[in-house]
């Protein structure tokens, strides 16, 4: 089956996903907002011009969520705020409903719990845990996560359509963090700790890990691209105490890349 994938959502994630899938088929994306449209539009023209083979022009963005009522894979990418999630789930699970569609619902959550977003949705047995990871066109892992009443077919279409995004699917447990995040951030919120403690500067903490872990991104580099609100909202949910010095970036509105300041500063 060719799935028709509608995203609710413009942010980062929202707007690499849609790049991944523009490959090869048409994609809808909802944005809340003329302005949140216009943001999405040049971040993906953007991202496109860093790639080849993708074409923006497969990527429509509407701002009427009903333009979603025709697509077959329904992903909810907004904020990790659990409200926000849940009240945008309930009016996908809708719309499907008034569309008499038996679409997928995915949501892109890296932490929240999978059965309660489910149920918010009104579609448990058509559900998904679709964890992508950034930047989504060159991250090869989504992490599937199911609520118990998924159906096999459910199961098979959110794996199938991995595949067709070029994309390995791994099922993981329904907890908080699912695996990549619960053992990452225990390790990102340390390298913090262990900067405050010894008044090391980012870049070389950063460096020791590079360098003698062979890692691609250091820790205190991979906070700020991940970004530092959202850093706080999965050591909440993954009940890891979040470093002070985090807590007053976020506070101070430095929230890494997306604002040009977190621990680094960027021009």
């Amino acid at each position: 089956m060719r799935e028709r994938l509608g995203i609710a959502g413009s942010g980062v994630i929202a707007c690499g996903l849609a790049v991944a899938a523009a490959e090869s088929d048409e994609v809808l994306l909802w944005a809340r907002s003329d302005d949140a449209a216009e943001r999405a539009r040049a971040r993906v023209v953007k991202t496109c011009s860093k790639l080849e083979g993708y074409n923006p022009d497969r990527i429509r963005i509407v701002t009427d969520l009903d333009e979603l009522a025709r697509a077959t894979f329904l992903v909810e990418a907004v904020i990790e705020q659990h409200d926000s999630k849940t009240s945008l789930l309930s009016g996908l699970g809708e719309l499907a409903r008034h569309a008499g569609t038996d679409a997928v619902l995915a949501t892109t959550t890296s932490s929240l719990s999978i059965a309660e977003l489910a149920a918010a949705s009104g579609h448990t047995e058509n559900f998904v845990g679709f964890h992508l990871f950034n930047p989504v066109p060159k991250m090869k892992l989504v992490e599937l996560a199911f609520p118990p009443e998924a159906t096999v077919q459910t199961r098979r279409r959110a794996h199938e359509f991995c595949k067709t995004l070029g994309k390995t699917p791994i099922e993981v447990p329904d907890a908080p963090g699912f695996v990549v995040n619960r053992l990452l951030f225990p390790y990102l919120f340390s390298a913090v700790e262990l900067m405050s403690e010894n008044g090391m500067e980012p870049a070389d903490i950063d460096s020791c890990m590079t360098l003698g872990a062979g890692l691609p991104m250091g820790p205190i580099a991979l906070l700020d691209y991940v970004g530092l609100d959202v850093s706080q909202a999965i050591g909440e949910s993954l009940r890891v105490p979040v470093p002070r010095l985090l807590l007053e970036l976020v506070e101070s509105g430095s929230l890494g890349r997306k604002t040009g300041a977190g621990f680094y500063r960027y021009d």
